[in-house]
């Protein structure tokens, strides 16, 4: 596995567009991380908090973690120091939670609404409906230690190539419809199986692991 080549190749891809990678480093080891800090990259997307927590202590400190899996409100203590990007908030009271622990740290904490798109009941998400309430809620503006940026999506993980196009151009159309009045620079969409179709439907930010480091092969004891 050659991840500073396949690194190399997927940046060509995503430079025309001018599309951020965020390489998802979950289950891989700090080694293999280093291999691709080394070729360049920077931003790196962790699943689960202790296992960022983890490799956030031996890793170099420039690294922009992303925290990219579902994010329960008593684990956010332990990312708010550091983290980057929350691309999976799916609630207000995750929110809420963020801004107090992101004010703690004395931080302004970035964040993606994570919006269900998908036809798989294991994924996590926001309606459009839900999403709208929080993004317009006065509520929502009294937070003043976090900064929503933007969306992300998780397209059904099926072969049906029309079916994964027509979730994300979905998404696209949400957050068009927003992202003028409420300074959305993200949305986050695309990953390993399907970034190319992610890519031409709008996103401008793609998760992309396998295609990096291989098949998942590593598991952290944290």
């Amino acid at each position: 596995m050659d991840i500073a080549n396949n690194l190399k190749t997927i940046l060509k891809e995503l430079e025309p567009t001018k599309t951020t990678l965020v390489a998802v480093s979950k289950t891989h080891p700090p080694e293999l991380i280093m291999e691709a800090y080394n070729a360049g990259q920077r931003i790196f997307g962790e699943n689960k908090v202790q296992e960022m927590t983890a490799k956030y202590d031996v890793l170099p400190k420039d690294i922009r973690w992303h925290l990219i899996g579902h994010l329960q409100t008593n684990k956010v203590k332990f990312i708010a120091p550091f983290v980057s990007l929350i691309h999976a908030v799916d609630s207000f009271k995750l929110l809420e939670e963020i801004n107090k622990e992101a004010a703690k740290n004395n931080r302004v904490i970035d964040c993606l609404l994570q919006i269900y798109i998908a036809k798989e009941e294991t994924k996590f998400g926001l309606s459009f409906d839900e999403a709208s309430a929080i993004i317009l809620s006065p509520e929502t503006k009294t937070l003043k230690n976090i900064r929503i940026l933007g969306l992300m999506g998780m397209a059904t993980l099926t072969e049906n190539k029309t079916t994964i196009r027509n979730e994300f151009k979905s998404l696209k159309q949400f957050y068009d419809s927003m992202k003028d009045e409420h300074n959305f620079s993200i949305l986050s969409m695309g990953m390993s199986s399907d970034y190319k179709i992610a890519i031409e439907e709008g996103s401008n930010m793609v998760r992309i692991g396998s295609a990096i480091f291989g098949e998942r092969n590593y598991l952290m004891n944290t």
